[in-house]
Protein backbone atom coordinates (compact mmCIF):
# COMPACT_ATOMS: atom_id res chain seq x y z
CA UNK A 1 0.00 0.00 0.00
CA UNK A 2 1.14 3.49 -0.75
CA UNK A 3 0.92 5.92 2.15
CA UNK A 4 -1.65 8.69 2.14
CA UNK A 5 0.16 11.98 2.59
CA UNK A 6 -1.38 15.25 3.76
CA UNK A 7 0.34 18.57 4.45
CA UNK A 8 1.26 17.46 8.00
CA UNK A 9 0.65 13.71 8.18
CA UNK A 10 1.65 10.36 6.73
CA UNK A 11 -0.96 7.60 6.95
CA UNK A 12 0.86 4.31 6.48
CA UNK A 13 1.13 0.62 7.27
CA UNK A 14 1.87 -0.26 10.88
CA UNK A 15 5.47 -0.74 12.05
CA UNK A 16 6.88 -2.51 15.09
CA UNK A 17 8.01 0.89 16.43
CA UNK A 18 4.31 1.86 16.72
CA UNK A 19 3.68 -0.82 19.36
CA UNK A 20 4.73 1.08 22.51
CA UNK A 21 2.88 4.33 21.77
CA UNK A 22 -0.16 2.35 20.58
CA UNK A 23 -0.24 0.41 23.85
CA UNK A 24 0.02 3.73 25.70
CA UNK A 25 -2.87 5.16 23.67
CA UNK A 26 -5.11 2.13 24.27
CA UNK A 27 -4.51 2.36 28.03
CA UNK A 28 -5.11 6.11 28.30
CA UNK A 29 -8.20 7.10 30.31
CA UNK A 30 -8.99 10.12 28.14
CA UNK A 31 -8.51 8.33 24.81
CA UNK A 32 -10.63 5.36 25.85
CA UNK A 33 -13.41 7.17 27.73
CA UNK A 34 -15.94 6.51 24.94
CA UNK A 35 -15.17 2.78 24.80
CA UNK A 36 -16.33 0.04 27.16
CA UNK A 37 -12.82 -0.59 28.46
CA UNK A 38 -9.17 0.24 28.06
CA UNK A 39 -6.94 -2.37 26.44
CA UNK A 40 -4.01 -3.99 28.21
CA UNK A 41 -0.69 -4.47 26.40
CA UNK A 42 -1.54 -7.87 24.94
CA UNK A 43 -4.99 -6.74 23.77
CA UNK A 44 -3.55 -3.59 22.19
CA UNK A 45 -0.78 -5.53 20.44
CA UNK A 46 -3.28 -8.07 19.10
CA UNK A 47 -5.52 -5.21 17.89
CA UNK A 48 -2.57 -3.52 16.15
CA UNK A 49 -1.67 -6.81 14.46
CA UNK A 50 -5.26 -7.19 13.21
CA UNK A 51 -5.09 -3.65 11.78
CA UNK A 52 -1.78 -4.43 10.06
CA UNK A 53 -3.17 -7.72 8.66
CA UNK A 54 -6.30 -5.99 7.33
CA UNK A 55 -4.15 -3.53 5.36
CA UNK A 56 -1.99 -6.38 4.05
CA UNK A 57 -5.08 -8.30 2.95
CA UNK A 58 -7.21 -5.46 1.52
CA UNK A 59 -4.65 -2.79 0.71
CA UNK A 60 -6.41 -0.31 3.02
CA UNK A 61 -7.68 -0.07 6.57
CA UNK A 62 -7.04 1.85 9.76
CA UNK A 63 -3.63 3.37 9.07
CA UNK A 64 -0.94 4.29 11.56
CA UNK A 65 -0.47 8.07 11.48
CA UNK A 66 2.82 9.87 11.89
CA UNK A 67 3.74 13.53 11.84
CA UNK A 68 5.65 14.41 8.68
CA UNK A 69 7.83 16.87 10.56
CA UNK A 70 9.09 14.45 13.24
CA UNK A 71 8.10 10.90 12.25
CA UNK A 72 6.29 10.52 15.59
CA UNK A 73 3.41 8.04 15.78
CA UNK A 74 0.28 9.95 16.84
CA UNK A 75 -2.56 7.42 16.42
CA UNK A 76 -4.65 5.94 13.63
CA UNK A 77 -7.07 7.14 10.97
CA UNK A 78 -8.67 5.12 8.22
CA UNK A 79 -11.37 2.73 7.12
CA UNK A 80 -12.70 -0.32 8.92
CA UNK A 81 -15.05 -3.09 7.80
CA UNK A 82 -17.42 -4.44 10.45
CA UNK A 83 -18.79 -7.98 10.63
CA UNK A 84 -22.22 -8.63 9.08
CA UNK A 85 -24.05 -8.66 12.44
CA UNK A 86 -23.58 -4.89 12.56
CA UNK A 87 -26.77 -4.03 10.67
CA UNK A 88 -25.93 -0.33 10.61
CA UNK A 89 -22.50 -1.00 9.14
CA UNK A 90 -23.47 -1.58 5.52
CA UNK A 91 -20.34 0.23 4.31
CA UNK A 92 -16.78 0.76 5.55
CA UNK A 93 -16.54 3.01 8.60
CA UNK A 94 -14.14 5.93 8.70
CA UNK A 95 -12.59 6.33 12.13
CA UNK A 96 -9.74 7.86 14.11
CA UNK A 97 -8.02 7.70 17.46
CA UNK A 98 -5.14 9.95 18.46
CA UNK A 99 -2.90 10.34 21.49
CA UNK A 100 -4.20 13.22 23.65
CA UNK A 101 -1.19 15.48 23.09
CA UNK A 102 -2.22 15.65 19.41
CA UNK A 103 -5.85 16.63 20.01
CA UNK A 104 -7.23 20.09 19.11
CA UNK A 105 -4.77 20.56 16.25
CA UNK A 106 -7.09 19.36 13.45
CA UNK A 107 -4.96 16.28 12.73
CA UNK A 108 -7.99 13.95 12.86
CA UNK A 109 -9.93 16.19 10.48
CA UNK A 110 -6.98 16.55 8.10
CA UNK A 111 -6.32 12.82 7.98
CA UNK A 112 -10.00 11.86 7.76
CA UNK A 113 -10.57 14.22 4.82
CA UNK A 114 -7.66 12.55 2.99
CA UNK A 115 -9.05 9.09 3.76
CA UNK A 116 -12.50 10.11 2.55
CA UNK A 117 -11.01 11.37 -0.70
CA UNK A 118 -9.07 8.12 -1.06
CA UNK A 119 -12.20 6.07 -0.33
CA UNK A 120 -14.28 7.76 -3.01
CA UNK A 121 -11.75 8.69 -5.69
CA UNK A 122 -9.28 5.80 -5.54
CA UNK A 123 -11.18 2.89 -3.98
CA UNK A 124 -14.42 4.08 -5.57
CA UNK A 125 -16.47 3.03 -2.55
CA UNK A 126 -20.17 3.84 -2.87
CA UNK A 127 -20.65 4.90 0.74
CA UNK A 128 -18.67 5.56 3.92
CA UNK A 129 -20.20 5.64 7.39
CA UNK A 130 -19.06 6.74 10.81
CA UNK A 131 -20.61 6.26 14.22
CA UNK A 132 -19.87 6.96 17.85
CA UNK A 133 -21.56 7.12 21.22
CA UNK A 134 -23.98 10.05 21.38
CA UNK A 135 -21.96 11.57 24.22
CA UNK A 136 -18.76 11.61 22.10
CA UNK A 137 -19.32 15.10 20.74
CA UNK A 138 -15.64 15.64 19.76
CA UNK A 139 -15.79 12.75 17.27
CA UNK A 140 -19.23 13.78 16.07
CA UNK A 141 -17.84 17.25 15.34
CA UNK A 142 -15.09 15.69 13.18
CA UNK A 143 -17.76 13.74 11.27
CA UNK A 144 -19.50 17.03 10.56
CA UNK A 145 -16.24 18.81 9.68
CA UNK A 146 -15.36 16.24 7.02
CA UNK A 147 -18.77 16.56 5.39
CA UNK A 148 -20.60 13.48 6.65
CA UNK A 149 -24.32 13.82 7.28
CA UNK A 150 -26.24 12.49 10.26
CA UNK A 151 -28.72 9.82 9.21
CA UNK A 152 -29.89 8.57 12.58
CA UNK A 153 -29.19 7.00 15.93
CA UNK A 154 -29.08 3.37 17.08
CA UNK A 155 -28.28 1.20 20.07
CA UNK A 156 -24.87 -0.42 19.63
CA UNK A 157 -25.35 -4.21 19.54
CA UNK A 158 -22.24 -4.90 21.66
CA UNK A 159 -23.00 -2.38 24.41
CA UNK A 160 -25.40 -3.24 27.26
CA UNK A 161 -28.73 -1.42 26.83
CA UNK A 162 -28.47 0.41 30.15
CA UNK A 163 -24.91 1.63 29.53
CA UNK A 164 -24.30 5.35 28.84
CA UNK A 165 -22.37 4.40 25.68
CA UNK A 166 -25.18 2.29 24.17
CA UNK A 167 -26.87 5.01 22.10
CA UNK A 168 -24.86 5.97 19.01
CA UNK A 169 -25.12 8.56 16.25
CA UNK A 170 -24.73 7.37 12.66
CA UNK A 171 -23.27 9.53 9.89
CA UNK A 172 -22.62 8.73 6.25
CA UNK A 173 -21.56 10.11 2.90
CA UNK A 174 -22.52 8.72 -0.50
CA UNK A 175 -19.88 8.75 -3.22
CA UNK A 176 -22.28 10.51 -5.62
CA UNK A 177 -22.79 13.33 -3.10
CA UNK A 178 -19.08 13.59 -2.36
CA UNK A 179 -18.11 13.91 -6.01
CA UNK A 180 -20.49 16.87 -6.40
CA UNK A 181 -18.59 18.93 -3.81
CA UNK A 182 -16.31 21.28 -5.81
CA UNK A 183 -13.33 21.27 -3.39
CA UNK A 184 -13.04 17.48 -3.08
Amino acid sequence: MSPIITPRLILRQWQDSDTAPFIQMCADDDVMRYFLKKLDASEATAFMNRLRDAIEKRGWGLYAVELKSTGEFIGFIGLHVHPPEFDMADAPEIGWRLLPQYWHQDYATEGAKAVLKYAFRTLRLEKVISFTACINTPSERIMQNIGLEKVGEFDHPLVPAEHILCRHVLYEKQRSDYLHIPFC
